[in-house]
């Protein structure tokens, strides 16, 4: 059945314009609280949080008017992190919780996503069912719910934030700059590392409801970058506008990204943990990353892009680590979804433990060189199918000659075709690329 509002993380779009406007999520808080309260034992109850955009306060009166209508409690978190509102749906034992948020978009936009009671996202057929509701009038429950706020949210994730690491372990002596992108974990991140005895240096903490993600954050690292080197710091950390990402920054003020922290959790569970059964990447994991964790026997499979595609492989794998390059980090044994903080905490678990600095801990994996050309597309085709592109693309691989790789990825928002070479030699990687390019713009044309 084809969705119409659910895409691979919820419903997102630009405030305003449908869906995200708020006679639509006050359906959307209707339908969800029917399905889920017929489909669902336990508390009739639903959580919802929200990051610090100005249209949070809108749709979470809407999603909570629509819920109370269906007959649901309420249980209000308000501002807080993705990965706080599935930790908080797990141990609240809720129907579910619903997440008001963007994530890295600008504050214009919004977006809405659901978690299950075991704080994982919610399953195909129960968002089919949802959407299938959404087509049917509202009418009102024969008992209304109740609407109230959890006023422990806050400290109950910052506590098990800091549960997931060792009894006694702590961050003393290190001076590490916090970039919370004037988003969720503004009031979370700070009182974590404190609290860790870190001596921590906040920036992007001062949400007005139009700055988050602003120049700063995860996907704009400059701020953080600049502030580590003027400070002296030992390293910065930059979360996303929701929580679910991060990205570090040396001493040096070098980025340091997703695949890299995954390698520096991976190596370091390796030596020092229960050991590492594999990590899961993407199409888009950067083949050094690949090859490092070869050097160090840890199997290795790819997934498509996008966390939902991550944790599926996970689990088929039957193992606990996986992310993208993005910072989008899965630490499976702590936690059921990707986590920027508990992901920072692993990430210092794996520095502090071997008594090595990040710029250090990162030199075990070398990063190839990433050429991607976007064609245009003026008809959609079966790129597996065009004799002529996969003849391009034999020829490429024959002469990178296991020394990189190819990869030509349709994109799902755009009608364009990635074409992207990784490889040792960076001017043959160029020129691949370029030859790749011109064999599918020629097809497409």
């Amino acid at each position: 059945m084809a969705r119409k509002y659910f895409g691979t993380d919820g419903i997102r779009g630009r405030v305003g314009e449908a869906p995200i406007t708020p006679d639509f999520m006050l359906h959307l808080g209707w339908a969800a609280g029917r399905v889920l309260a017929e489909r669902f034992d336990g508390p009739n109850m639903i959580l919802i949080g929200k990051d610090t955009r100005i249209s949070g306060y809108m749709f979470e009166s809407s999603l909570q008017a629509g819920l109370i209508n269906a007959g649901v409690d309420v249980g209000l978190l308000g501002p807080i992190s993705t990965p706080a509102i599935a930790y908080l749906s797990r141990t609240f034992q809720a129907q579910a919780g619903i997440v008001i948020s963007a994530s890295h978009n600008a504050y214009h936009d919004n977006g809405i996503k659901f978690f299950n009671s075991n704080g994982s996202k919610l399953a195909d057929d129960v968002e089919l069912a949802i959407e299938a509701q959404l087509e049917q009038p509202m009418v009102m429950a024969d008992r209304l719910g109740k609407a109230k706020r959890i006023e422990d949210a806050r400290g109950r994730y910052i506590e098990f934030c800091k549960g997931t690491l060792p009894w006694g372990f702590n961050l003393q002596g290190l001076k590490i700059v916090l970039d919370c992108a004037n988003g969720a974990t503004y009031h979370l991140a700070p009182n974590i590392f404190r609290e860790l005895g870190a001596r921590v240096i906040p920036i992007g903490v001062e949400p007005d409801g139009l700055n988050i993600n602003r120049d700063c954050g995860s996907t704009k690292p400059e701020a953080l970058q600049a502030k580590v080197v003027e400070s002296g710091a030992d390293l910065g950390i930059a979360f996303d506008g929701d929580g679910d990402r991060v990205a570090f920054v040396d001493h040096k003020g070098e980025l340091v990204d997703g695949d890299e922290l995954l390698f520096i959790i991976a190596s370091h569970q390796k030596q020092y943990s229960k050991g590492c059964d594999g990590v899961v990447g993407t199409l888009m994991t950067n083949f050094g990353f690949e090859l490092a964790l070869k050097e160090l026997e840890i199997p290795f499979a790819r997934a498509k892009v996008g966390d939902r595609y991550v944790l599926e492989t996970m689990r088929q794998q039957g193992w606990r680590l996986g992310g993208e390059s993005s910072g989008h980090i899965v630490c499976s044994d702590v936690t059921t979804t990707g986590d920027g903080i508990v992901a920072a905490l692993q990430v210092m678990l794996a520095l502090v433990t071997q008594g090595v600095n990040l710029f250090e801990a990162k030199q075990g994996m070398t990063k190839l060189p990433q050429v991607m050309i976007n064609v245009k597309m003026a008809q959609r085709i079966n790129l597996d199918q065009n004799e002529a592109i996969q003849a391009a693309v034999g020829q490429a691989e024959q002469r990178l000659d296991g020394s990189g790789r190819v990869l030509l990825r349709p994109s799902g928002t755009e009608p364009v075709v990635r074409v992207m070479v990784e490889g040792e030699d960076l001017p043959l990687v160029k020129t691949l690329a370029g030859e790749l390019a011109a064999a599918v713009e020629k097809a497409v044309a």
